[in-house]
């Protein structure tokens, strides 16, 4: 067997690659910086290459440092895991769970999930990660999360999913707007609307895109926002048209700028919300336990 490298020092390195600063990297270990130079040496020893450059004015790490970086933080996580088996079964819905959420879905679900989770699983710690959709793949990869509460379709290679539910488009606009009358929108007139959108690294616009071009007219788009938030402001204010979902409708986020809501006829694309996990995790029945309870508490209502 191959001499294995200490996960303390593996813990050094990784102290290293956030603070590029010996002295801030022993800091945050609760170690001397000899103590950590000579740890991250003997990784070095070890591995049989450089991990990083030192300079008197910085740290950088090598290609190869940022390499063992990311087995690193894999390693850790399993080693965290392995030690939550001893405490918490794997089947369990109890002890720590670290679940990533898109922001075009996180401000929506999670206040009116979070007080029915604490009462069914009162042994459950939930720490939930807001960021868009691919760093949080990244670190589910990466052993940084348990699992994504995210948006589909989206590519998932090797990793296991679970549809929760639909999520529909609404049309919204001013009190004001020319169709704000109207009983629905035909789906086959939006390609001709203008409509302010969110920028195309969200999830959210490659989903409305398809909705979009579905009678192949093309998007008109004056405007990209960052948040569903900016966007209804600007439609309260007149400046255009959007589309939501219906988690954001339910949730009344257009409620407080003189918006309405008009349904889209002909509509045949939704996004899907859904739990997405790798298959491997100790914690994967937990997880799958826990995205049956969430598909029973999240079914839309007809807006």
């Amino acid at each position: 067997m191959k001499p294995a490298p200490n996960l303390r020092h593996l813990g050094y390195l990784l102290a290293l690659a956030e603070h590029l600063n010996f002295s801030r990297a022993a800091d945050s270990c609760l170690v001397t910086q000899s103590t950590l130079s000579a740890g991250i040496r003997e990784l070095e020893t070890l591995i049989g290459g450089q991990l990083a450059e030192r300079t008197k004015r910085q740290v950088m790490l090598t290609p190869l440092g940022r390499l063992v970086c990311d087995k690193a933080r894999m390693m850790l996580q399993l080693s965290d895991e392995l030690v939550d088996l001893g405490h918490v079964r794997p089947d369990m819905l109890a002890g720590r769970l670290e679940i990533g959420v898109i922001p075009t879905v996180g401000p929506f679900l999670l206040p009116r999930l979070m007080p029915a989770l604490r009462r069914r699983y009162p042994e459950l710690e939930l720490g939930w990660r807001e960021d868009k959709t691919a760093p949080l793949m990244e670190r589910l990869r990466a052993g940084q999360l348990d699992a994504l509460l995210m948006a589909f379709p989206h590519a998932v290679n090797g990793l296991e999913t679970m549809v929760l539910f639909e999520d529909v488009y609404h049309f919204v606009c001013h009190a004001d707007h020319p169709l704000a009358t109207a009983e629905s929108v035909d789906v086959e007139d939006l390609p001709q609307l203008d409509l302010l959108l969110l920028e195309k690294e969200h999830c959210l616009h490659a989903h409305a895109i398809p909705l979009l071009t579905a009678a192949a007219g093309g998007a008109r788009s004056s405007f990209s926002a960052t948040s569903l938030h900016t966007l209804v402001a600007m439609v309260g204010e007149g400046q255009g048209a959007t589309l939501l979902p219906t988690i954001a409708i339910e949730a009344g986020l257009h409620e407080a700028h003189s918006s309405v809501v008009v349904p889209i006829a002909g509509q045949t694309q939704a996004r899907q919300i859904g739990l997405v996990w790798r298959g491997q995790s100790p914690r994967a029945s937990a997880i799958q336990e826990l995205g049956l309870y969430l598909r029973g508490q999240l079914i839309p209502k007809q807006c």
